[in-house]
Formats: structure tokens, C-alpha cells, sequence
């Protein structure tokens, strides 16, 4: 019976050997850079209990969650009435585990089910898939790779601008010169809503302004009128809109116009101390890429301090890097109190940025470099020695493995962008001169192996 023509999920994705070589190179630029920052890694199981993960991301993000359904006759204990009272009532019958969501709430149940073995303040980091039951559409997919690095149980907003340093340095390593950090605080979003006579509504101003980049003000402005705002408390936001001037100057303004709040005016020099433990770290102030922005509020609701979104200029994708401080995340697996901050590279982003910028033609892969050819079984063995003696020097090289002629051996080599080929024939073994030729150039040489392994590693 033909099982026709083989797919995959939608909203997943093949990655060949051309996007992974690439795709290794950011992860591995971000890796490198976490460790440089004393970040450890860390990886957690695909799938978490369902009970981990639900109640965490909201009512739309729990639906959003990808379930397993129990081994066996996963059916057994579902009586009727169970089935009548909706999705709610069932799920927890026949799905015990759930693929995860994020990495944060798993790096959140790994810090409580751990505590007593961690040194804190502990930094790890994760590289990792997830998975969202999205609708799948261009940018989002279903399984896709998170990039995190947080640091818990410590309060102090070094930590922060650590952040700012090494998004300034994966960026710049990547290649990506134009990009804007905006930076907020939830603090200050709190006493903005409460500015405006809307108390404990942060929530409901955070989701409606977090929309403003997609929608623009004018439907903002409904939003917050169908979540309770009114005209007069929106009118009191207009001023946040038009907020110009250096950084501590936006600071100055947003003090003025929160009139001494107490909860505001904690964000604000959090924010202040911010830059200045950034200074002290490099010598220089962050304004060249960080900008202030007030109007930035990012989803997810645990968020209680800094708020931080990355954008890369001059192309059209969206955020690429995101994160915040939190205080309590921990709490509901009964660890309280344990204030971290954390960020998130999106790798697919920034490899959609870097093939839009045309930064991959400039990228030196680390694929196979050489292509030992020969012409009968003599050459082939010697062939095997070269090679051998290559990968000994850290050279990735091939031996051609079967008995081909010269013409097919280098249109393989030209197939996999391979750069060089030795060519061995009876000559070659004789002298132990072995023909170098340049595939790119076209140009050939006759050298001993010394020559050829400094050629090629120069």
C-alpha cells in the first residue's frame, strides 16, 4: 500500500546542511559569548508534567501548549459527562505530560527542585526547541529554538547591564552593526496606570500598549477603552507618546509626570543605575544603542522590573531578542523570593536578519575544506595517510571513497563548496609532492605536505 508522498508537520522546518552550518555559527557566536559572562549550560527534558506548565502562560498560551496523550487506552477513566463538560475537564485525564512551551518555567522547576545542590547567584544558559500549537504563518512555527541565559537569586541590576553588554557583543559578533535596544520598567509602567486613576490595571495597559508597534495609537486607544480606561486617563497617557531627548532626559520627564509615585520613582532609578553600572563596566554610555522607551511592555505578566527588546534596523523583521526581570517566578514551585533576569535570542530571527543583511556571503563555515582525489588503489592509500595527517592539524578533510575519475571526484568537491583538492597520482607518491589546486581560483601547485597544510590554514 503506497503511504504517498513523505511531509512534515506544518510549522516545522527541514534545516540542511547549508542552514545548519549557519544556524551553528549564531548559536555557537551566543554560547560563546554566555560563557565569557560565567553563564553555565543547562537542558531540561522535552516534556514536562502538564501541571508544570499550565497556569503559567495565561488562558491563550495554556491552550497553546502542545499535550501528550497517555500511554495505552488513554480513554479508560473518561466517563460521559466528562467529555460534556469540555477540554478543561478531560485534558487531565488523558494527558499527563506536555511538550514545553518556553524554557523559562522548566529552568523555574529545575532552580526549585535543585535549590539545595545550587550555588546562587546561579547563570545558566539554555539552547533548546519548543514547541507552540500556533497557527503557523511566516516567522512563527509550531517547533522553534529558544536561546536563553538568566541569572536568579540576586537582586542586584549589575546583572542588567551585564545584559546590555552582551547583546552589544553577540550582535556585533554576528555582524549586525544597526540595532536598537529599548529599555522599560514595569515598575514604571505600574505607576503610569496608576497615574492615570487606574490602579492594579498595569495588566491591562501593559497588553494594549504592547500592541502599539502593530496597531498604532488610535486602536490602542480603543483597546484601553474596552478594558476600562477612559478618555480622560488616555488623554494623561498622550504625553508618554511625545517624550523626546537623551535617555536621562526621558527620565527627567517620566519623573515629572508621575509626581513623586513611589513605585515609579523605584523604577526610575533602577533604570538610572542601570547606565551607570554599564559605564563603569565599559567606559562608555550605553545611549549609542539603548533607547528608553515607555511605551514598551512585552506580554508575559511576570515581569516586575526591567523590560528589554531588541530590534534590528533597516529590515523587516520584528524583535529578535527579548527579556526582563522578574521577582517571583520560582514562587509557585515553592521557592519564593528568588528575583532573577534573564534574556532570549530568537535564532531564527536573526537568521532571517543576517540573510536580508547578505551577512552570510562574508561567513567563514567550518565544513570540509580539502578533498583528498587519487587515481587508482596505490594513490588511494596514499591518500588515506594525507588525510589522516590533515585531521590531525584540525583540517576538515575528505578522502574521495570510491574509485572514480578525477573530473567526477572535483564535481563533488565544487558540489559541497569545497575550496581545495590534492591530487594524487604515482608522481606525487614518488616525490611526496602532492598537486594543490585552488577550486575557487582555478590556480594548482605542486607542494610537499608542510606547504599544503600552511596554504591551506593561512
Amino acid at each position: 500500500m503506497s503511504q504517498g508522498k513523505p511531509s512534515i508537520p506544518k510549522g516545522t522546518r527541514d534545516f540542511g546542511p547549508d542552514k545548519m552550518l549557519r544556524r551553528n555559527h549564531i548559536t555557537n557566536t551566543i554560547k560563546k559569548v554566555y560563557q565569557v559572562y560565567g553563564f553555565l549550560p543547562l537542558e531540561t527534558p522535552s516534556m514536562e508534567n502538564l501541571s508544570v506548565l499550565t497556569g503559567k502562560y495565561g488562558d491563550e498560551g495554556d491552550q497553546l501548549i502542545f499535550k501528550i496523550l497517555n500511554s495505552g487506552d488513554f480513554m479508560s477513566g473518561v466517563k460521559p459527562e466528562d467529555i460534556s463538560e469540555g477540554y478543561k475537564k478531560l485534558t487531565p485525564q488523558i494527558s499527563e505530560k506536555a511538550l514545553r512551551y518556553d524554557l523559562t518555567v522548566p529552568f523555574a522547576r529545575y532552580v526549585a527542585m535543585n535549590r539545595h545542590e545550587l550555588v546562587f547567584p546561579f547563570k545558566r544558559y539554555q539552547i533548546q526547541p519548543v514547541w507552540r500549537a500556533d497557527r503557523p504563518q511566516k516567522g512563527r512555527y509550531r517547533e522553534f529554538y529558544q536561546c536563553d541565559a538568566d541569572v536568579v537569586g540576586t537582586d542586584s541590576l549589575l546583572c542588567e547591564a551585564e545584559i546590555l553588554c552582551m547583546l552589544k557583543e553577540v550582535l556585533e559578533k554576528l555582524g549586525i552593526s544597526a540595532y536598537k535596544v529599548k529599555l522599560n520598567n514595569r515598575k514604571i509602567l505600574a505607576a503610569i496606570a496608576e497615574a492615570c486613576g487606574h490602579p492594579g490595571q498595569e495588566t491591562d495597559l501593559c497588553v494594549a500598549i504592547d500592541k502599539l508597534d502593530k496597531i498604532g495609537w488610535d486602536e490602542v486607544v480603543k483597546e484601553l477603552n474596552q478594558r476600562g480606561f477612559s478618555s480622560a486617563a488616555v488623554d494623561k497617557l498622550l504625553p508618554l507618546m511625545n517624550f523626546k531627548g537623551s535617555n536621562l532626559e526621558k527620565l527627567e520627564q517620566v519623573e515629572r509626570f508621575l509626581q513623586g509615585n513611589a513605585l515609579g520613582l523605584q523604577g526610575i532609578q533602577e533604570m538610572r543605575d542601570i547606565f551607570t553600572y554599564y559605564t563603569q563596566f565599559t567606559g562608555t554610555t550605553p545611549d549609542e544603542f539603548v533607547e528608553i522607551d515607555f511605551t514598551l511592555a512585552r506580554g508575559l505578566s511576570y515581569y516586575t522590573g526591567a523590560i528589554i527588546e531588541v530590534k534590528a534596523l533597516n529590515v523587516s523583521i520584528g524583535s529578535i531578542s527579548g527579556g526582563g526581570r522578574y521577582d517571583n517566578l520560582t514562587g509557585v514551585f515553592g521557592q519564593p523570593n528568588l528575583s532573577g533576569v534573564g534574556i532570549s535570542f530568537g535564532i531564527d530571527r536573526i537568521y532571517d536578519v543576517m540573510d536580508e543583511l547578505g551577512l552570510f556571503s562574508q561567513l567563514q563555515v567550518e565544513a570540509t575544506k580539502v578533498l583528498v582525489c587519487h587515481f587508482d588503489p596505490e594513490s588511494l592509500a596514499e591518500g588515506q595517510k594525507i588525510t589522516y595527517l590533515l585531521r590531525l592539524k584540525g583540517i576538515y578533510s575528505e578522502v574521495y571513497p570510491e574509485a572514480s575519475k578525477i573530473k567526477k571526484q572535483l564535481s563533488y568537491a565544487d558540489g559541497k563548496h569545497i575550496p581545495y583538492a590534492i591530487i594524487i597520482g604515482s608522481d606525487e607518491i614518488k616525490n611526496q609532492r602532492y598537486t594543490l589546486k585552488n577550486l575557487i581560483t582555478g590556480s594548482q601547485e605542486s607542494l610537499d605536505l608542510d606547504g599544503i597544510i600552511k596554504t591551506i590554514s593561512s
